[in-house]
C-alpha cells in the first residue's frame, strides 16, 4: 500500500482541486462556491492527502469546538487515486488527531460511504428523534440561478 502523507497544515492544501472536486464532482456540494469554500476551510481542522510527485489526493475538513462536539465533512478521495486505501489512512489521521480526543458526539452524513465510517464506530443515530436540522440541498444551484 503507498504511503499518504497526510498534514493539517492550511498552507499544504491545494484550495483550487478541493474547489473544483465539491463543486464539479462531489454530490453534495454541487455548484459551491469558491468564497464558501474557502470560509469553510478557514473554519474547520483540515486534512490533505498528499502523494509524492503527485501532489494532493485527498482531503477531509472537521468542524469541531475541539471539546464536545465534532462534525466530519467533506471527505474525498480523487478518483484516480481510489481503491489505494488512501480513504482509510485518512480516516486513520482524523479518528487518533488530538483535537478529536474525548468528543461526545462525532456527527457526518453520507450518501454512499456507510460502509468506511462504520469501521471507525460511526453508526446511525442512537437517538434520531432528538436530532433535527435544516437541510437546504440545493442551495448552491439555487444562488447561481438566482438574477
Amino acid at each position: 500500500m503507498d504511503a499518504l502523507r497526510i498534514s493539517t497544515d492550511r498552507d499544504d492544501l491545494d484550495v483550487d482541486l478541493i474547489h473544483r472536486f465539491l463543486s464539479e464532482e462531489a454530490y453534495w456540494s454541487r455548484g459551491i462556491p469558491r468564497a464558501t469554500v474557502e470560509r469553510a476551510i478557514a473554519g474547520s481542522l483540515c486534512f490533505g492527502g498528499y502523494l509524492d510527485g503527485v501532489g494532493q489526493v485527498a482531503f477531509a475538513r472537521v468542524t469541531t469546538d475541539g471539546a464536545t462536539f465534532g462534525y466530519l465533512a467533506d471527505v474525498f478521495v480523487l478518483p484516480s487515486q481510489r481503491g489505494r486505501g488512501f480513504s482509510k489512512q485518512l480516516m486513520d489521521a482524523i479518528m487518533v488527531h488530538p483535537q478529536l480526543q474525548g468528543l461526545r458526539r462525532f456527527m457526518l452524513a453520507t450518501g454512499d460511504a456507510h460502509g468506511l465510517y462504520a469501521q471507525y464506530g460511526f453508526t446511525a443515530p442512537s437517538r434520531p428523534q432528538t436530532l433535527m436540522e435544516i437541510l437546504r440541498p440545493d442551495i448552491y444551484q439555487a444562488a447561481t440561478a438566482a438574477p
